[in-house]
């Protein structure tokens, strides 16, 4: 029988992180809603969308958390890397200061996310003609970090998805059925026979 729309097989919690103004916003909506718009307000604090997505015929649900990047809105999202299945480090092509600063980000992740959570570390914004950032530098750094790495664009939409299958596709990989730490692990089975648990995270 086929699964109603409120129905899927895991939920997977995917965070956004890097300095402000990289286009974590940008991203997610391209992936989320197919849009794009080049004046938004900058996030304060956190948000987030859901995003279903079909992987080798299971139902995977997306809960993707855009975080603020501001300094001062660093002590809020600290909170939500607990539980995150899977984290997307992004940097803007055209300002050196967001690349240099990825190293910072992998600090917070290793203080506060999960040992084993998988990481994607992505270049926006590489259409624009003043790009400073080459896909080699992108590349060294993530090789150098042992992830995976794509150049983006969200305002041409390039790589968008193919991020986004591919950490989710990493995850259910790697992570989903394995033995883990229930209380550090936000993957949800809604399999017939694992009736007693609800789906999507709603109670």
């Amino acid at each position: 029988m086929a699964k109603s729309a409120s129905q899927c097989d895991y939920l997977i919690k995917l965070l956004i992180i890097g300095d402000s103004g990289v286009g974590k916003t940008c991203v997610l909506l391209r992936f989320s809603d197919n849009n794009f718009t080049a004046s938004h307000l900058t996030t304060i604090g956190i948000d987030f969308k859901l995003k279903t997505i079909d992987i080798d015929g299971k139902s995977i649900k997306l809960q993707i958390w855009d975080t603020a990047g501001q300094e001062r809105f660093r002590t809020i999202t600290q909170t939500y890397y607990k539980g995150a299945m899977g984290i997307i480090l992004a940097y803007d092509c055209t300002d050196e200061n967001s690349f240099n600063n990825i190293r910072n980000w992998i600090q917070q992740i290793k203080m506060h996310a999960s040992d084993n959570v998988s990481k994607v570390l992505i270049g926006n914004k590489c259409d624009r003609p003043d790009k400073k950032i080459s896909a080699e530098q992108g590349r060294s750094l993530a090789d150098e970090l042992n992830i995976q790495f794509f150049e983006t664009s969200a305002k041409t939409n390039i790589n968008v998805m193919e991020t986004f299958m591919y950490i989710a596709r990493d995850i259910k990989e790697r992570k989903i059925g394995s033995i883990v730490d229930s209380s550090r692990i936000s993957v949800i089975s809604t399999n017939k026979e694992d009736k007693d648990k609800k789906c999507c995270g709603k109670q």
